[in-house]
């Protein structure tokens, strides 16, 4: 099934934008801004809490760690990559030619999107720890971290896992403001130097 989707589908003129930051960082409202120029969200983490809900348990932050190492442990470091590719696929042959992928974590991952999309863009979000701290408390999402010991043995499981390389070696670091505002026009000018690219 995954091989006849690649092969017919033609990802020439599709651009595909790799997502990635630590905890709070900033990914969410980049995402809402990304919309506004076209670009259709995938979400990795919709698949680990997919595969936490086929297993009945409780969509919360424990079990979203226990899963996703469990799947890298028993699929391989890509795994997450590999399962979100056919929902790619089936955007692009639904017309949309901007997708944004959201919550890489690995070089694992990175390396096996670009074996599909070579011109895949990757933009890394940095944020103090102190600020997304406090984005995650303020918050309150279910799989967020809900103390200062739980947020800070987050971020070492996503280190952990290799995000610091992606961030490292992405091709856009974006030091996310403290303010939504001025973070809108900190992804606005990123998103419109690419779009700028793409129409040279």
């Amino acid at each position: 099934m995954l091989l006849q989707l690649l092969s017919s589908c033609d990802t020439m003129d599709v651009t595909i934008i790799a997502l990635t930051g630590l905890p709070s960082s900033g990914k969410g409202e980049f995402s809402i801004i990304s919309k506004s120029y076209g670009y259709e969200e995938v979400i990795m983490g919709d698949i680990i809490r997919n595969e936490i809900l086929s297993q009945n348990l409780e969509v919360n932050r424990l079990n979203s760690n226990k899963i996703m190492i469990d799947l890298r442990n028993t699929f391989g470091k890509d795994v997450i990559a590999k399962r979100t590719l056919d929902i790619i696929i089936t955007k692009i042959e639904n017309g949309h030619s901007r997708i944004l992928i959201d919550g890489i974590r690995s070089m694992d991952e990175i390396n096996f999107f670009k074996i599909k999309f070579p011109d895949l863009i990757m933009i890394a979000i940095h944020a103090n720890p102190k600020i997304r701290y406090e984005r995650s408390i303020s918050r309150k999402r279910i799989d967020d971290a809900h103390s200062k010991l739980s947020f800070d043995q987050r971020d070492q499981i996503e280190l952990s896992v290799g995000i610091g390389d992606v961030i490292a070696l992405s091709d856009y670091l974006i030091m996310s403001p403290n303010t939504v505002q001025e973070a809108h026009v900190a992804f606005s000018k990123v998103l419109d130097e690419i779009k700028n690219k793409m129409v040279l």
